[in-house]
């Protein structure tokens, strides 16, 4: 049902890309170089500490990286690998697409790296083969050159060899002689060795699937077999064809892999020793750490339902495992990845969500608690070091405002814990420590700058700049300064007195006594965090093309939200879309006791959960929300995944009535008018099923509703032309059906 006005809009299209123009515009959005300005991405330091390096997008495509470095020592920038002149780029395999996907990478070039330990080079994948730069000559050598793409290449600890998956098989090679070794043998078709599957990508939180030992000499991994998960046929409409996929995909009641952890040695002949990790199959292997002593690993298997992690202990050599610690919550475990063991061989770090909020705790390595670390009012968020020398453990935090991010320290031994502020401006940090824990990188934005990047002392105190990136007038964003609109930032109570935070960009040129409508962009589901003090990016950019048209953008963190705590996150446990609703609502509520905003006209939009809230509200609030624009929404939750849906619905089998309260389509009577579906028609994890499911039932109804569907694309809707034509086409809805 799209209307004839977007029949030529991409030909209009390509001629304003190029344009300059000091009104800030979709076109402009999407087009180079990016409004943000040059970021520095991928950010690491040498093993000596004398390099920067970086990844940076090109000047006439922000989507395309290569690979940079800042020497200290001369206070210069240089390129080191032009990704679009070492290699042609090929076409990326079904399997790098899927990963890629999982992982929300949207660039191409080079999009990882890797320094060897040695300091004497870095490696880095590209058009599906592996290349390590060697400082010495200045060049990159090829390590592999192959049909097949060779994916998640990790350096051994030694920085001497390199593990990578082919084939779904586990190989090494040696940087120096280039020399492969093939580990496994047994994989292809439904047996994976040493790769995440689906669910760890997309919902653990797990991008690998093996682990290399400290000394380098063995490595642990997963053994993946998909024969238990049931066949999903999944279509994938391109423009002018489309293939039917058979998929397996572990939808929410059925069943999943069946894992087995393995340990082999590069020594002899690569033969796996097999792990007891009990006899309960029907598990989720959650992370996997080496004990400092390498004769030992550290196995988090979680139960079904989510309530229960196990820490197994396990030894490599007879396979023998034993239970060190357990958590356990009456809603769910969330997954974390802030598990350290220390070089004293007697001690690992710990992060448990007890007391409501995640903080780290030291344990002894048989299993016995030493102390709470971490202390403070808020959630720690990356353990991004250790200096054991001194004794200390650094980590970002929210402590004291939910909005900010900032670098702490505290002390690993002692009586009492000692937590340390050491960044001070306002606003989020991103923090890359030194292997030295003397000196850390800063990637700092808030809602009045965009990243920039600083090299600090440990203390907190700025080295240098290495990317300023100051909005003055040669910024790209600087032609549009004049019309920005601060955002604002305020607070309302839950129906439960929780704190719920929310950002508010006033329409441009407010005139006294006028209403204006609303958009209300929300996701409103776990583990997500929309508010907060920093530069957002092109979403951003997009609420000031419409504040500027006219329009209140207002964004709230109802409960269910992330980095909040479990108190905040787990009201939502077995019913999904109702407090979430509410708390939208109330916020609705704020919103119209402001005496510039017009109660009739009350838009929302969202992506994904943020797609499936904005139809709960049109289906259940019609009264309340004039108009809607869906992405990409789950609508019936036996449709998705079994680790994301069981972990709040829990299984379907026991929760029946969750289910269906959960689902929009209970609600449709309700709903009147003012839907726009956006959906892509090759999405592989929100499947496109959810939405022809919705349209089918509108239509059965006769309710009117329009849709938009993108061939060829998945969850994200990708591509500079696509998210043009998509924004476009958004704008567009909300000015004909909210206009006065």
């Amino acid at each position: 049902m799209t209307r004839s006005f977007f029949a030529g809009l991409l030909l209009a299209t390509s001629s304003l890309l190029a344009q300059a123009d000091d009104k800030l515009s979709i076109e402009r959005i999407y087009a180079d170089p990016s409004l943000s300005g040059p970021t520095m991405q991928g950010l690491d330091l040498s093993p000596d500490g004398q390099l920067v390096t970086y990844l940076k997008a090109k000047q006439d495509d922000y989507l395309q990286l290569d690979l940079w470095a800042f020497d200290q020592a001369t206070g210069k920038h240089a390129l080191l690998v032009d990704s679009r002149a070492l290699v042609p780029e090929k076409a990326l395999s079904d399997e790098e697409i899927a990963r890629r996907e999982r992982a929300r990478i949207t660039n191409t070039g080079i999009v990882d790296y890797q320094w060897a330990k040695t300091g004497e080079g870095l490696l880095f994948p590209l058009s599906g083969d592996l290349f390590f730069y060697e400082l010495a000559n200045k060049k990159a050598r090829q390590l592999t050159a192959t049909d097949a793409f060779e994916t998640d290449p990790q350096i051994s600890p030694d920085g001497k060899k390199v593990a990578f998956i082919r084939d779904q098989n586990l190989y090494v090679v040696d940087i120096a002689s280039g020399r492969e070794q093939q580990l496994t043998r047994d994989g292809g078709g439904l047996i994976k060795n040493g790769m995440a599957e689906f669910i760890a990508q997309e919902e653990m939180g797990r991008s690998t699937g093996y682990w290399w030992s400290p000394d380098s000499a063995q490595i642990a991994f997963i053994r993946v077999d998909e024969s238990p998960v049931g066949v999903e046929q999944r279509y994938e409409i391109d423009g002018d064809s489309f293939k039917v996929y058979d998929q397996r995909y572990p939808r929410t009641g059925t069943n999943n892999v069946l894992n087995r952890v393995g340990v082999i040695s590069l020594k002899g002949k690569a033969k796996a020793r097999w792990i007891d990790i009990g006899s309960e199959t029907d598990i989720y292997i959650g992370r996997i750490n080496w004990f400092a002593d390498n004769e030992h690993l550290l196995i988090q298997r979680q139960n079904r339902a989510q309530s229960e992690l196990n820490a197994l202990k396990a030894n490599v050599r007879n396979g023998k495992s034993s239970t060190l610690l357990t958590e356990t919550h009456a809603a769910w475990i969330n997954l974390n990845d802030h598990t350290r063991f220390l070089k004293d061989n007697k001690h690992f770090i710990w992060g448990a969500e007890r007391g409501d909020t995640l903080q780290l705790y030291l344990y002894s390595t048989d299993g016995k608690a030493v102390r709470q670390i971490t202390q403070g009012n808020g959630v720690v968020k990356d353990l991004v070091g250790i200096n054991e020398a001194e004794g200390l453990v650094y980590f970002t935090a929210n402590y004291d405002n939910p909005l900010e991010t900032h670098l702490f320290s505290a002390t690993l031994f002692g009586d009492t814990p000692v937590v340390k502020k050491i960044t001070q401006r306002a606003g989020n940090h991103a923090i890359t420590l030194s292997r030295s824990a003397t000196s850390y990188l800063d990637n700092f934005s808030s809602a009045s700058q965009p990243t920039q990047t600083s090299f600090h002392t440990i203390s907190g105190e700025r080295i240098t700049w290495l990317e300023q990136n100051a909005l003055d007038k040669s910024h790209p964003y600087a032609p549009y300064l004049k019309d920005h609109i601060a955002p604002e930032f305020g607070s309302i109570a839950a129906e439960d007195g929780q704190v719920m935070y929310f950002q508010l960009i006033k329409p441009a040129n407010m005139k006294s006594g006028k209403r204006y409508p609303v958009i209300i962009d929300v996701y409103g589901g776990p583990h997500a965090q929309r508010v907060a003090n920093s530069w957002e990016g092109r979403n951003s950019y997009w609420h000031q093309v419409m504040a500027q048209k006219g329009y209140v953008v207002f964004k709230l963190d109802n409960r269910g939200s992330g980095n909040r705590g479990l108190k905040f996150e787990t009201p939502l446990h077995k019913h999904l879309g109702d407090i979430e609703l509410r708390d939208q609502l109330k916020g609705v509520e704020f919103l119209k006791s402001l005496n510039y905003v017009d109660p009739d006209r009350i838009g929302i939009f969202g992506w994904s959960y943020g797609g499936y809230m904005t139809i709960m509200a049109l289906f259940k609030a019609p009264d309340v929300f004039k108009v809607g624009v869906s992405v990409a929404p789950v609508t019936d939750w036996r449709l998705y995944d079994t680790h994301y849906t069981e972990r709040y619905l829990s299984h379907p089998a026991t929760n029946a009535d969750g289910y269906d309260a959960s689902n929009v389509f209970p609600y449709l009577d309700g709903y009147k008018d003012g839907l726009l579906i956006i959906h892509g028609m090759a999405d592989d994890n929100v499947l496109f099923l959810n939405a022809t499911k919705v349209y089918a039932a509108l239509q059965n109804k006769m309710k009117p509703f329009e849709q938009s569907n993108y061939p060829g694309k998945k969850h994200g809707i990708r591509g500079k032309e696509t998210r043009i034509h998509l924004f476009n086409q958004m704008t567009e809805f909300f000015d004909r059906k909210l206009a006065e």
